[in-house]
């Protein structure tokens, strides 16, 4: 059967699929460099991981004490303390944030560089011109769609627009499997200040009751490690409830809780597939229901608390990632190799959260490689955003050209900023380039990179 599709009568210069982490700030950026702009984006917000899947707060990328992301995550960080959405800690922490304010934050940025957003809506296949891309094919309550543009950028984080138009991609380790996914929630009511009180007298050291964050991993001698335990003897956890639980506090949510957890099913760990995915949302909701269950009985000040949020989309640490002209790998993060045309700098370390038996997380911060130095850091190349076999796309965010290692070290979010503003800039260039319209391979990286210093990145 073949559906028939109308061809939306306008045209962009850049279309993005896809405005979460990555997407976002690349419509922004790409508007800021003067090109028409449409985000495309299949839920009723702009952020992805940030906002619709509640990761929160920012993991810290840092190199000798100063922040690798710049350029535009400084701006959103700005704008979130500005609307009481953002917080700095006594440590200089300010990674702390509201999902629900970074909606709005990146919808205004969005709006004021006059970039245009399609929200509900869906991608359905690109329609090829050669080695290009022409248009794409989108679902929504207005049917089968075709948007045209000059260049694409595929921020979808599972590459799905790359996979469709045949770029070849890598999918899991080497066996297939991928990382574990977690479905997030808060706890609402919280007496933090009592929290607070039992969590140092457990050894969890917590400078204030505004910045919270409290852990527990089955072996890593956690202190709440027998609070779980009992949990799991009478009936109210489940073991692999202790795989993996954190909790943060929220900035703008006083008495609020966000959690890192609970971790999907092993064997629902594969987020291109929808039947996953759906399993996945139903095994979060339930491990939520004891997760709830065990705070109210087991922590100080939850006694009384309620489910704030759950979060509406799973969060999906790794799915598809292509194959670029530059396939980033462990070795370059360990040696720290530095390229010609880096995009963005990474100090994260490798964080593997496994489903396989054994250990569970993969996350070291020591060793004797150059990578475990305070002040080291390796750089993310722009050939790693560049698919092979298509000319007028970029894929930025953690669907970019690496192995599965080294990738669960460049996933982070502030990570996904500056590569898709990266992306947003050069596809905004190659848009409009005279000589070579809408081929990304032909931008003048020194000049990107120049451009991207201007305005405030750290390269």
């Amino acid at each position: 059967m073949t559906l028939p599709y109308r061809t939306d009568p306008h045209a962009w210069d850049v279309i993005v699929a896809g405005g979460g982490t990555a997407g976002a700030v690349a419509g922004i950026a790409a508007a800021r460099t003067g090109a028409r702009v449409l985000v495309v984006e299949a839920q009723g917000s702009l952020g992805g991981t940030g906002t619709n899947a509640w990761v929160t707060p920012l993991m810290r990328n840092v190199s000798g004490g100063e922040n690798l992301n710049r350029g535009l995550t400084d701006e959103l960080k700005a704008r979130l303390r500005a609307r009481g959405d953002g917080a700095t800690d006594t440590h200089g922490n300010d990674n702390w944030f509201n999902p629900e304010g970074l909606k709005f934050v990146l919808e205004e940025l969005l709006q004021e560089a006059g970039g245009e957003v399609l929200y509900h809506t869906q991608v359905v296949q690109p329609l090829l011109e050669g080695r290009r891309i022409g248009a794409l094919v989108v679902h929504n309550k207005g049917g089968l769609q075709a948007l045209r543009a000059a260049v694409f950028i595929d921020a979808t984080g599972d590459a799905d627009v790359a996979a469709l138009a045949g770029v070849p991609f890598q999918a899991g380790d080497e066996d297939g499997i991928h990382q574990a996914m977690s479905l997030r929630f808060t706890l609402a009511g919280v007496d933090v200040e009592r929290l607070r009180d039992f969590l140092n007298a457990q050894g969890q050291e917590q400078d204030s009751a505004r910045f919270l964050h409290f852990w527990m991993v089955w072996g890593r001698r956690s202190s709440l490690e027998g609070l779980f335990r009992e949990a799991v003897a009478a009936g109210v956890l489940e073991e692999r409830d202790g795989d993996y639980f954190q909790g943060f506090s929220v900035p703008g949510r006083p008495g609020e809780l966000s959690f890192n957890c609970p971790r999907i099913r092993a064997d629902l760990n594969d987020a291109t597939d929808p039947w996953q995915l759906s399993a996945a949302q139903t095994d979060g909701r339930a491990a939520i229901t004891r997760l709830l269950a065990f705070c109210r009985r087991s922590l100080p000040g939850c006694g009384g608390a309620y489910l704030g949020v759950v979060a509406p989309m799973v969060g999906v640490r790794d799915s598809r990632r292509i194959v670029g002209d530059y396939t980033l790998k462990v070795t370059d993060l360990l040696d720290c190799v530095k390229f010609p045309d880096v995009i963005c700098r990474n100090h994260y370390p490798v964080d593997i959260h496994s489903v396989r038996g054994g250990a569970r997380l993969l996350h070291e911060r020591e060793g004797s490689a150059p990578y475990f130095a305070p002040d080291a850091w390796h750089d993310i190349p722009y050939r790693s955003l560049v698919p092979q076999g298509v000319d007028n796309l970029l894929v930025p965010g953690r669907a970019a050209s690496s192995t599965f290692e080294a990738q669960s070290a460049i996933r982070v979010q502030q990570n996904c900023h500056s590569m898709g503003e990266a992306a947003g800039v050069a596809a905004a260039w190659a848009a409009r380039s005279a000589t070579f319209p809408g081929d990304v391979r032909a931008v003048d990286v020194t000049a990107l990179q120049t451009e991207l210093r201007r305005r405030g990145g750290n390269l």
